[in-house]
C-alpha cells in the first residue's frame, strides 16, 4: 500500500515538474532553440559518418566476392614451386590463373608510351562480378580473339579506339575495347599504372619475364557451397608460408578493406565529435546565462514551497527534452547528409555503394543529443540548488555558489564520457587518452589566453584612450562578458581548419620532389647487365644526365643466427615480423653512404676477408622488425647460392627522399657476379622530354619499365586533395557550430547589452558611438580567437612534423591570409547583426519588449 502511494506521489510530482517546465519553456523558447541548435550540427556530422561507415562495411561484405572475383586465391611473387603446384592440385586445380607485372606499353598508332599493369588471364575469371568494357562483348571475346583490354581513362587520354594496336614487350595486339573496371584492380594503382588485360598465352612470347622482373602469380578458385573459408585459410596458410606463397579469401580481403576505410572513418568521426564538443561548450554557456536570468523565478518557487530538487528538475527536464529534440533533428540531418558522401569519395571507393538507414547511427544520434546536453548543462544547473528564497527581496544579485565536490564530479563525468566515446571510436586506450588530453589542453590553452587577455586589459587599462575605445575594452571583462566563450568557439574552429591545411601541406611536402639539379625524376627498371651501356648512351644522346646506375640483386633470407627460416615460421613464440621471413629482398652493393643515409652503429668495411662472414649494412627499421642487432648473423639465398653475412653497421634511412634507398647494402667485391639487373635514373626538365625519352627507350628496350615520378606525385597530390576536401567538409561543421555558439553567446547576453545601451544613451551617447563600441569589441574577439587558434595549430603541426613525420615544417599562408580575416569578419558580422536591433530601438521600447 505504501509502495503504491509512493509511486502515485512520484507520478504526480513528475506531471507537475513537466507542466512547470513546459510553461516556463514557452516563454523562453527562442533562447532554448539556440541551445538546441548548438548540438544539431555536431550530431548530424557524427550520425552521417557513422551511418555511412556502416553502409561501407555492409557493402564491402556483400560485394566481397565481386571485389576479388573469386572465393579465394593463392598467390606468389616467384615462379610456382612443385610443392605449391601440389597444393593447388589437392584443391582440384585452379579454376583460373593470372600472371601480372608492370611494364611499358607502346601504342603503335601514335608513338606514345605508358607504364601499365599487364594482367595475363586464363580461364573464366572473374567468377563473381564482371569485367566492364566498352563495347560490352569485348570482355567475353578478348581471350578467344587475342585482343587487349586497355584502361578506359588511358584510351581517352591517348585518344585510342578499338582496333588500334598496343605493343607490350615483343608482342603487338589489337585493342579489343576500353576497360572500365575489373575485379582485383586498385583505383590508386590504376592511376599510376593502368591495367591492361591480355590472354595468358601471350605472356611468354612477350619476353618480359626476366631476371629481376616483378612478377605476381595468382591462382583463382571457386569454392563449393558451404565451404568454411576461414578454416581453409587456417589450414593452408602455414603450409603456403613455407613455400613462399599466400592464400587470400574474399572474407579476409573484405575485412582488410573494411579496416582500411574504417580507420579513415574513425578520423572523420573525431573531427565530427570535436564539432559536437564545441556545441557542448555553447550549451554550457547558454545554460549558464539562461539559468542566471531564471534565478529570481527559482527563488519565487522556493518561497511557494518548491524544493531544491523540484526546481532543479524543472530546468533539467527542459534541457533533456530540448536535447532529445536536437538529437532527432541532428540525426535526420545526418542521415540525409550521408547521401553526399559517395559524391565526395568518388574514385576512392572500389565498390558501388547502396545507401541505407543505419539503426545504430540513429541510436547514437538520439543518445548523444540527450546525454551530452544534460551532461554539459549540469554544472550551470547546479546554481539553482543554492538559491535562497530571500533572493526575491534582494535588489543586488548574489554570487551563485556551487558545491566543489559536485562540480568536480560533473567535470570528471564529462571527461569520462569523452574518453569512453573516443575509445569506442578508436578502440585503443592510448589513442583515446591522447585525444582527450589534446582536447583538454586545447580548450585550456584557449581559455587561458582569453583569461590572460582580460586580466591584461584590466591591469594595463589605457585610461588615456578615447571614450569609444575605453568602453569597448571595458566590455571584455565586464560582468556577463563573452570573451572566454567566444574565444573558445572561434579558436577551436580556427584551430581545426588551420591544422587541416598545415597537415595537408606537410603530407604533400613529403611527396614533393626536391628542387635540386641532381634529384632524379625518371627511373628505368629491369635493365639487364648487358643493356647497361646502351641505356646510358641513350640518355646521354638526349643531353640528359645519368644520375644513378645502381645494381640490384634479389635474394631471400635462409637463416637468422643459424636458425632456419622454416623453423622460425613454425615457432609461434617468435617475435620476428612475418614479412622478414617471406620477403624477397632487393639489395645493392657499394662502399659508402648516400645523402639519405646516416650511420647509427658500426662501420662500413674497408676491406674484405674471405674467411669470415661478409659484413653488411642494414636499416634501423629492418633491425626493429627482425629483432636482430649489431654482430648478428644472416644467411641469404641468392638464386640457390648461400651467402653468410654479419650485421656490421646500422643505418637510418630517409625513405621520403625521391631516390633509391635500400634496407640491406652489401660491400663491393661480393655480388658482382650474381644474377642482377640495373636501375638507372635521370632528370628531365619537362613533360615533352619525358615522353621523348620514354618513347626511344621502350622502342629499343621493350623489357624496361620506366617510372615518371612526377606523374606518381601528381596522382598522390590529387588523392590527398580529395581526402583533405572531405576532411575540410567535416571540419566545416565545426565552423558552423562555432557560428551558432557565437550567435547564442551574443543573443543570451542581449539583456545585459540592453541595459548598457539604455544607460549609455541616458548619459548622452549616440547610436553611432554605441555601434562603434560593439564593433571594436567584436574585432578584438574575432582577432584574438582566430589568431589564437591558428597559432595553436601552427605549434601543433610543428610538433607533428618533429614527432611523427620527422620533417621540416613549411606552413601554408592560407590560414593567415584567408582563414584569419574571414573568421574575424564573420564574428563582426554576426555580432553586429544580433546587436543592431538593440541600438536602433528606443530605450523604453526595448525595455518594454524585454519585460513582456
Amino acid at each position: 500500500m505504501n509502495a503504491s502511494k509512493k509511486l502515485k506521489s512520484k507520478a504526480v510530482s513528475f506531471i507537475w515538474i513537466s507542466r512547470m517546465a513546459w510553461r516556463d519553456g514557452k516563454a523562453s523558447w527562442n533562447k532554448l532553440l539556440l541551445f538546441m541548435a548548438s548540438i544539431i550540427l555536431g550530431i548530424a556530422a557524427v550520425v552521417a559518418i557513422q551511418s555511412f561507415g556502416d553502409n561501407v562495411r555492409h557493402n564491402i561484405v556483400s560485394q566481397s566476392k565481386s571485389l576479388m572475383g573469386s572465393d579465394f586465391k593463392i598467390d606468389t611473387d616467384k615462379p610456382p614451386k612443385p610443392e605449391l603446384l601440389a597444393v593447388i592440385d589437392s584443391l582440384g586445380g585452379a579454376d583460373a590463373k593470372e600472371i601480372s607485372f608492370p611494364s611499358m606499353a607502346a601504342f603503335k598508332d601514335n608513338d606514345l608510351t605508358k607504364l601499365v599493369r599487364v594482367r595475363g588471364i586464363e580461364g573464366a575469371f572473374p567468377f563473381y562480378g564482371s569485367i566492364n568494357t566498352d563495347p560490352k562483348e569485348a570482355a567475353q571475346n578478348y581471350q578467344l580473339q587475342g585482343t587487349a583490354l586497355v584502361d578506359a581513362t588511358l584510351m581517352l587520354q591517348f585518344q585510342l579506339k578499338p582496333g588500334d594496336s598496343i605493343k607490350i614487350g615483343n608482342i603487338v595486339l589489337p585493342i579489343g575495347g576500353a576497360l572500365k573496371s575489373v575485379p582485383g584492380s586498385s583505383s590508386f594503382f590504376s592511376a599510376v599504372a593502368p591495367p591492361v588485360l591480355i590472354p595468358y598465352r601471350f605472356i611468354e612470347p612477350s619476353g618480359l619475364v626476366q631476371t629481376g622482373s616483378r612478377i605476381d602469380y595468382d591462382f583463382y578458385f571457386k569454392a563449393l557451397p558451404k565451404t568454411d573459408l576461414d578454416a581453409l585459410d587456417d589450414r593452408l596458410d602455414p603450409k603456403l608460408d613455407l613455400i613462399d606463397a599466400d592464400i587470400d579469401t574474399h572474407t579476409s580481403t573484405s575485412r582488410r578493406l573494411g579496416r582500411r576505410y574504417e580507420n579513415f572513418g574513425k578520423f572523420l568521426n573525431l573531427v565530427a565529435f570535436i564539432a559536437l564538443l564545441l556545441g557542448c561548450v555553447g550549451i554550457a554557456s547558454a545554460i549558464h546565462i539562461y539559468i542566471k536570468q531564471k534565478l529570481p523565478a527559482v527563488a519565487i518557487l522556493k518561497c511557494l514551497g518548491a524544493t531544491r530538487r523540484q526546481t532543479f528538475l524543472i530546468f533539467l527536464f527542459q534541457i533533456a527534452v530540448m536535447g532529445l529534440i536536437g538529437g532527432i533533428i541532428g540525426t535526420a540531418l545526418g542521415l540525409g547528409l550521408q547521401y553526399l558522401f559517395p559524391l565526395l569519395l568518388e574514385g576512392l571507393l572500389p565498390l558501388n555503394l547502396e545507401i541505407n538507414v543505419s539503426v545504430k547511427a540513429i541510436f547514437i544520434g538520439l543518445s548523444l543529443g540527450l546525454s551530452m546536453s544534460v551532461l554539459f548543462a549540469l554544472y550551470p544547473l547546479m546554481g539553482t540548488l543554492h538559491i535562497s528564497p530571500l533572493q526575491t527581496l534582494r535588489v543586488q544579485e548574489e554570487k551563485v555558489t556551487r558545491s566543489l565536490r559536485s562540480g568536480l564530479l560533473v567535470v570528471l563525468g564529462i571527461i569520462l564520457f569523452i574518453f569512453t566515446f573516443s575509445y569506442w571510436l578508436l578502440e585503443r586506450v592510448s589513442y583515446s587518452a591522447m585525444f582527450v588530453a589534446g582536447i583538454v589542453v586545447t580548450f585550456f590553452i584557449l581559455g587561458s589566453i582569453a583569461t590572460l587577455f582580460m586580466n591584461a586589459v584590466k591591469k594595463f587599462f589605457p585610461h588615456s584612450f578615447g571614450f569609444i575605445a575605453r568602453q569597448s575594452l571595458l566590455n571584455l571583462y565586464r560582468p556577463q562578458n563573452q570573451t572566454i566563450i567566444l574565444v573558445l568557439a572561434i579558436g577551436v574552429g580556427s584551430f581545426l581548419i588551420s591544422t587541416l591545411y598545415f597537415s595537408k601541406d606537410l603530407l604533400l611536402q613529403q611527396a614533393t620532389l626536391e628542387d635540386q639539379s641532381n634529384s632524379p625524376n625518371i627511373f628505368m627498371l629491369d635493365i639487364q647487365s648487358e643493356q647497361k651501356e646502351a641505356v646510358e648512351e641513350g640518355i646521354l644522346v638526349n643531353k640528359l644526365p645519368v644520375i644513378d646506375n645502381i645494381p640490384i640483386v634479389t635474394m631471400r633470407i635462409e637463416s637468422l643466427n643459424g636458425e632456419k627460416i622454416s623453423d622460425i615460421k613454425k615457432d609461434t613464440t617468435s617475435q620476428v615480423n612475418r614479412w622478414i621471413l617471406n620477403h624477397e629482398f632487393r639489395v645493392t652493393y657499394r662502399d659508402s653512404l648516400i645523402a639519405s643515409e646516416s650511420l647509427v652503429k658500426g662501420t662500413l668495411p674497408e676491406s674484405m676477408d674471405s674467411n669470415t662472414p661478409i659484413p653488411i649494412s642494414v636499416s634501423d627499421n629492418f633491425i626493429e622488425d627482425s629483432k636482430l642487432n649489431l654482430g648478428d648473423e644472416i644467411t641469404f639465398n641468392v638464386q640457390g647460392v648461400l651467402i653468410n653475412t654479419v650485421i656490421g653497421s646500422i643505418r637510418t634511412v630517409d625513405w621520403s627522399r625521391m631516390q633509391l634507398n635500400f634496407m640491406i647494402v652489401f660491400p663491393e667485391s661480393v655480388l658482382e657476379n650474381a644474377p642482377q639487373f640495373r636501375v638507372i635514373s635521370t632528370k628531365v626538365n619537362n613533360e615533352k622530354e619525358s615522353a621523348q625519352l620514354q618513347q626511344q627507350m621502350v622502342s629499343s628496350f621493350p623489357n624496361i619499365s620506366i617510372i615518371d615520378i612526377q606523374k606518381i606525385l601528381d596522382v598522390v597530390q590529387d588523392l590527398l586533395s580529395k581526402i583533405s576536401w572531405i576532411i575540410n567538409f567535416m571540419a566545416f561543421f565545426s565552423i558552423l557550430t562555432g557560428v551558432i555558439v557565437l550567435i547564442g553567446a551574443v543573443r543570451t547576453s542581449k539583456h545585459q547589452r540592453i541595459k548598457e545601451s539604455v544607460l549609455l544613451r541616458t548619459l548622452g551617447a549616440k547610436n553611432r558611438q554605441i555601434i562603434k563600441i560593439m564593433t571594436l569589441e567584436y574585432i578584438y574577439l574575432g582577432v584574438l580567437g582566430s589568431l589564437s587558434g591558428i597559432l595553436l595549430s601552427l605549434i601543433g603541426s610543428q610538433l607533428l612534423a618533429w614527432g611523427l613525420f620527422d620533417a621540416v615544417f613549411k606552413p601554408s599562408w592560407i590560414p593567415f591570409i584567408v582563414i584569419f580575416p574571414a573568421i574575424a569578419i564573420l564574428v563582426i558580422f554576426i555580432g553586429m547583426t544580433n546587436s543592431i536591433g538593440v541600438v536602433k530601438s528606443s530605450p523604453l521600447e526595448v525595455l518594454r519588449k524585454e519585460n513582456k
